[in-house]
């Protein structure tokens, strides 16, 4: 299955898909990340693994004097795979055929770790082992003897602190000298009989047909298609009666049987290689670290965090540097420059249009993209990459996940939805972090229907400022109880299982100036790759529906309703079709028609609070097609529009009926 690498210069002139193949792997938050980009430098690209939103990570390096290309996998716990990222993960040890695999195992969880390292070693696939955060292990008193560890599995070990880049050289030695582990597994009667049974049904495989058993028994269903060419339905059949046979004998499921008993052969290894020693004194981290997770003052830490996160990307990034980059470095500038260079180059009216008119492709994508779109971004990766160095990232997550399994979602989500306060279109697509489909898709759902994007905020707050606060109050407690409303009602209603809350929690620590900027970078590479065609397809799309004069036709089938349903002036169905391309262009014409007059008070809530649930802007669309695939990005759509009408029509209805004044 092939990465999309940029094209280099390799020697032998060897191109990256012919290259030896070499696959990081390891549990979530133990430094892979970091790793990777001590292997491989800048030479990274990033590309969604087929069929699926997983990201995966691939690079050049030279090891043992050879050109080779390093993959750095999803975060798994298990090679059991019971989620999207470690099916992926599973499938590129089979399927990419690797030449060897650098299992990197945080130092103060080795009992994590090895339940992977075990797994390989059933595969009979060829490893070594990086135990990372050698420093934070023994700050906690920890001591593993590597050697022993070496002996006992039969495969290379090395320490490794990332951050300082220690051991890096040691690790690129051992890496050619990867070997299959000699450490033998083996599970209770029960299971060990099942085994038996089901191997002699596996007709081909690219590991050890008993690890492939093992998937089977587990209840994993994602090998039958491997074997359906060469497998009867009667044998597929027999499969599952073993399974559950074996199930049955054992009075519990047989995935976490496994999985227990793994983790009980990793207990004996631990026993015999590593020490415990008295803990020096707490020093600041541990003690900010426990702060973090405290009722009262975790809350408080929590608060302080968003506060800076969104005043540094929703104002600093959104505002002061986007609104600098458009009117200032395109509007004085690049724009003026592009637009008498183009007049010169492209006599032709409707090439002029094309480039230069109301949804031209330089005057509207290119400037949305990289004057406005990009300085937030960067300001957000940038803010997303100090969280995650610095180990708060997880701790964020955990202590919103109470409050937000009430409506449906864990604590991951609130990154996304926090970014959707900056830029909807780039919150969509960073709800990849989301562990499962079903929470990403309600991520996107509440993105395009209830958070106001900076620029879009930037305008209503200027609009209601000119009335009292009660104004303001009435449309953000509206916005408020429509997200609170559909995630309820939708996380109930859509299929799958609530999203579970599984995270490792990683010791504090002070980023890394390298990391920060070596991952702020590489996600701004990905934003250029992934977002800007959009824009510009986005803005063509929307030319040619000018042309076609298919939005005035819009407009004159959508007047009724905003006229008599919501009680508003005809002019302000403009401003909704504005809102699709830009959210703030849409408030935008209210405020001016707020400015002549044509708006009361009543009318501006109601427009506002309509308009901010209204369509998502057409960037943010492309991107949910491109997320979530065209049925259900148009199913959302069919939802949001109606949904939006009738919350403006009840709302003012309400108003109306109370004779609340503005």
């Amino acid at each position: 299955m092939p990465f999309h690498n940029r094209r280099r210069r390799f020697r032998r002139g060897r191109s990256p898909t012919t290259l030896p193949r070499f696959v990081l792997v390891g549990n979530p938050n133990v430094g892979k990340s970091v790793i990777f980009n001590l292997l491989t430098r800048r030479y990274a690209s990033v590309s969604n693994y087929p069929g699926t939103t997983v990201e995966l990570t691939s690079g050049s390096t030279t090891l043992n004097h050879q050109p080779a290309l390093i993959i750095d996998t999803p975060g798994v716990n298990s090679l059991i795979p019971m989620s999207e990222e470690e099916i992926v993960t599973r499938n590129i040890l089979i399927f990419q055929n690797p030449r060897a695999i650098i299992l990197v195992i945080d130092s103060k969880n080795l009992r994590r770790g090895l339940l992977i390292a075990l797994q390989l070693a059933e595969m009979g696939l060829p490893f070594v082992i990086d135990l990372n955060m050698e420093d934070e292990a023994k700050s906690l008193g920890m001591e593993i003897d590597t050697d022993k560890l070496s002996e006992l599995l039969g495969v290379k070990v090395v320490n490794t602190v990332g951050t300082q880049k220690k051991g890096i050289k040691e690790l690129v030695d051992l890496i050619p000298q990867a070997s299959t582990a000699t450490y033998p597994v083996s599970y209770c009667p029960e299971i060990e009989e099942g085994i038996a049974k089901l191997v002699p049904l596996i007709k081909s495989s690219r590991i050890k047909k008993r690890a492939i058993a093992l998937m089977l028994l587990a209840g994993d269903r994602s090998p039958i298609p491997w074997l359906s060419p060469t497998v009867e339905r009667k044998t597929v059949s027999q499969i599952d009666h073993i399974m559950h046979l074996t199930e049955a004998k054992l009075h519990q499921p047989l995935g976490s049987l496994i999985n227990q008993q793994l983790l009980k052969i990793a207990d004996e290894i631990i026993q015999k290689v590593q020490k415990e020693r008295g803990t020096e004194k707490r020093n600041w981290q541990e003690v900010v670290a426990q702060l973090s997770l405290h009722p009262l003052w975790g809350t408080l830490i929590l608060l302080f965090v968003l506060f800076l996160v969104y005043q540094f990307v929703g104002r600093f990034g959104a505002g002061t540097t986007a609104t600098f980059m458009e009117e200032v470095v395109f509007g004085k500038y690049i724009n003026p420059w592009v637009t008498e260079g183009l007049k010169f180059l492209l006599p032709v009216k409707f090439l002029q249009e094309l480039m230069l008119g109301e949804y031209g492709l330089v005057t509207i994508a290119l400037t949305y993209s990289f004057a406005i779109i990009l300085p937030i971004v960067t300001y957000f990766f940038l803010a997303f990459a100090l969280l995650e160095d610095s180990g708060y990232l997880p701790r964020l997550s955990a202590m919103l996940n109470s409050p937000f399994k009430i409506i449906g979602l864990t604590g991951k989500a609130v990154l996304p939805l926090m970014l959707g306060f900056g830029c909807c279109t780039m919150a969509t697509l960073s709800a990849r972090i989301l562990d499962s489909k079903k929470e990403r898709m309600l991520v996107t759902l509440l993105l395009a229907l209830s958070i106001p994007c900076s620029a879009q905020m930037a305008v209503i707050l200027a609009l209601l400022a000119g009335f009292s606060l009660k104004a303001t109050l009435w449309w953000g407690g509206t916005i408020l109880a429509v997200l609170i409303g559909t995630s309820y009602a939708s996380s109930r209603l859509l299929p799958g299982a609530p999203p579970d809350f599984i995270m490792e929690l990683p010791p504090i620590r002070l980023p890394q100036l390298s990391n920060i900027l070596m991952k702020t970078g590489s996600r701004i590479v990905w934003y250029l790759k992934e977002a800007v065609p959009l824009f510009i397809l986005g803005t063509f799309v929307l030319f040619v529906l000018d042309k076609l004069d298919f939005l005035s036709y819009i407009e004159n089938l959508a007047s009724p309703v905003i006229t008599q349903f919501l009680d508003l002036p005809s002019q302000t169905t403009r401003a909704f079709i504005g809102g699709f391309l830009r959210r703030d262009y849409g408030v935008a014409g209210l405020y001016l028609l707020a400015k002549q007059g044509q708006l009361s008070g009543t009318q501006i809530v109601v427009s506002v609070t309509t308009l901010t649930l209204f369509v998502p802007c057409i960037a943010n669309l492309f991107v949910m097609i491109k997320e979530r695939g065209w049925k259900i990005a148009f199913l959302m759509l069919a939802f949001i529009i109606p949904v939006s009408l009738l919350i403006g029509g009840l709302l003012n209805f309400v108003l109306r009926t109370l004779a609340v004044q503005f």
